[in-house]
């Protein structure tokens, strides 16, 4: 079994999460730890003279916000080691309500804003909930139609109501005393935080995180990444913090006294990053894919289409380069420069213009988009982890970065690899196990290593390669083992195309289901003369399968016969979180997809 251990830089982490907020208004109370972007005085005040416009939070007022709601908190009932539920989108009143539960030591357990009513009834109902705040009138509709079930529901507030004013105006008659007395009790082994994996298969499960869990984990990652996390450092938070990747991104922020705002909507994240122009941003490998997509189309819109296209092979051959021992050549160097102020700087711009780095997390991003970023002037970090590891495992850095891996383990994180090629980790990351589920508990654990169901490899300087997930590997009916994430990403390079789905499970061979990129979609028809057509129109068309089967024929390429695709359907939508085929931080789940297109696939082996 190859294994690879990296010595801890931060140790003995004893505190509860929420004494750095304290810690911080001392130290430098008027550094700018959050901004709050057009903010609702009805939902949370904001702290500013005037009205309109973004607000600041310094370090000194983000500790007097905790204090208001940690009060309210405790004159509502919550005691030390209650859940308290926090379903809403990524805002300033979510960082606020969790370091409030945690400076009194309750336990947050965060809801996606877009879950289901039986989602959110299970997860109230699994971790016993004792309240339960929620953003919107939806929201708290949702909830009251559930009331009925949860016997240990005690109250619940709705932010866009107003209610967390009011909490914090009932906790006026709590001394501040009390909070820091019950801040003082919270150890690193008190729980933090129920997160229910969001479950690409079954019933969610509670990964229960301590504060030491989560404490250690920021701990060694920022001190492996001082260039990201510094007073000064800022970013956009838009993924869901509900997501433990976002969490580990807002506590890293809060910990280095950096500036985060918070962006509600995906849709309306490209103006905030051009206004406050982040030194740094993190997003799940989609948000890439995408960006790559839309400067493409927009350059064949503007009929340029042959300047990105050697702007993106002289960024691929600029960052390989990167990686040899004599690095780029002279004409290489010029190339690249050239292509700068033809192309690379119109792409950073629409970032900020600040921003040189992005971590990504969530699933792999590939090498292709990988090194055109690099070679673009923006340095990609992939990392890994899971939930049951607060999150992270492993992580490229500005330092020590091999595109194409999830970089090294970080400190005081152990990585190897099983016979079968499991990835096992072990270290003071890892959860205690899942919330009322001993028997899933030591399912995950073998000889003290937690199993991640993740394959794959370390290289000869202790990379991480990860492969697949050990339940996708689809095996045929010859016996051929396949992992299937490799060829979908190539197949989804294809700017027409959203999402691949490899299927052949027990079948004679790999078949693959495809969708249409609904932004790429519209040139597409126009071009071919059916502007008005839909994706389900033209499905069957050999237009429109031709240019899938170009796509399908290159990614048949990079493998074996054995591996290749040799059917594909195209489905007539594209997959959605809100139909349940996509997890929030938009990773399929396949067997929602099989048993929803189980008449599609059936087509692909008709005659067989």
């Amino acid at each position: 079994m190859r294994e690879m251990a990296v010595a801890p830089v931060v140790t003995g982490v004893e505190l509860g999460l929420a004494e750095v907020v304290w810690q911080n208004a001392e130290r430098d109370p008027d550094q700018p730890q959050f901004v709050r972007p057009d903010p609702d005085p009805r939902s949370w005040p904001a702290h500013r003279p005037g009205r309109g416009g973004p607000a600041t939070v310094t370090c000194r007022q983000f500790r007097d916000d905790v204090l208001a709601v940690a009060r309210g908190l405790v004159a509502a009932g919550v005691q030390p080691g209650d859940r308290v539920a926090l379903m809403s989108r990524t805002r300033y009143e979510w960082t606020l309500v969790d370091y409030a539960l945690w400076a009194i030591g309750a336990v947050t357990v965060p809801v996606y804003d877009t879950s289901s009513a039986d989602q959110l009834a299970w997860i109230l109902t699994d971790s016993a909930a004792v309240g339960c705040v929620v953003e919107t009138a939806d929201h708290a509709a949702m909830l009251d139609g559930l009331r009925d079930t949860l016997p240990a529901l005690r109250q619940a507030w709705q932010i866009d109501a107003g209610d967390l004013i009011r909490l914090a105006g009932n906790g006026r008659s709590v001394d501040a005393g009390e909070v820091d007395a019950r801040r003082g009790r919270v150890t690193a082994a008190d729980i933090a935080t129920i997160v229910y994996t969001s479950g690409t298969t079954g019933r969610p499960k509670g990964c229960v995180l301590t504060h030491g869990n989560i404490g250690m984990d920021v701990g060694n990652a920022t001190a492996v990444l001082p260039q990201l996390f510094h007073p000064g450092a800022s970013t956009v938070l838009f993924l869901p913090l509900a997501h433990a990747f976002a969490r580990l991104i807002q506590v890293g922020m809060v910990r280095a006294r950096a500036t985060m705002v918070h962006s509600a909507t995906v849709s309306g994240v490209l103006d905030q990053l051009r206004r406050y122009r982040p030194t740094f941003v993190l997003a799940v490998p989609r948000v890439f894919e995408k960006m790559y997509d839309r400067a493409r189309q927009k350059a064949a819109d503007e009929h340029r289409s042959w300047v990105f296209t050697l702007a993106t092979r002289v960024a691929v051959r600029h960052s390989r380069a990167q990686d040899t021992s004599s690095g780029p050549g002279p004409l290489l160097r010029l190339a690249r420069a050239v292509f700068d102020v033809l192309a690379y700087r119109k792409l950073r711009a629409a970032l900020g213009g600040r921003c040189e780095v992005a971590i990504v997390g969530g699933a792999p991003l590939g090498e292709r988009l990988g090194h055109f970023f690099r070679g673009a002037g923006l340095l990609v970090l992939e990392g890994y982890g899971l939930t049951e590891t607060s999150p992270a495992l492993t992580a490229n850095t500005p330092t020590a970065v091999r595109i194409g891996t999830v970089g090294r383990p970080l400190p005081g994180v152990e990585i190897a690899i099983a016979d079968d090629g499991e990835i096992l980790a072990r270290g003071d990351v890892v959860f205690p196990g899942y919330w009322n589920n001993a028997e899933a508990t030591r399912e995950t654990f073998t000889d003290g290593w937690l199993r991640t169901g993740d394959l794959g490899n370390l290289d000869e300087d202790g990379f991480l390669r990860v492969t697949g997930r050990k339940k996708e590997i689809i095996v045929t009916a010859s016996g051929k083992n396949i992992a299937p994430a490799p060829i979908e990403d190539e197949v989804r390079s294809d700017p027409l195309v959203s999402h691949c789905v490899l299927v052949g499970d027990g079948r004679p061979y790999v078949a693959a289901l495809v969708t249409i990129d609904p932004h790429m979609w519209p040139r597409w028809r126009a071009e071919h003369g059916r502007p008005d057509a839909s994706v389900s129109d033209l499905r069957e068309s050999p237009e429109l399968r031709g240019t899938i089967q170009a796509a399908v024929d290159r990614a048949n390429r990079t493998v074996s016969r054995a591996e290749g695709i040799k059917q594909f359907r195209i489905l007539p939508r594209d997959l959605t979180e809100a139909d349940g085929e996509l997890t929030p931080t938009l990773k399929v789940r396949r067997g929602v997809v099989q048993e929803r297109y189980a008449a599609e696939i059936e087509e692909l082996y008709r005659g067989h």
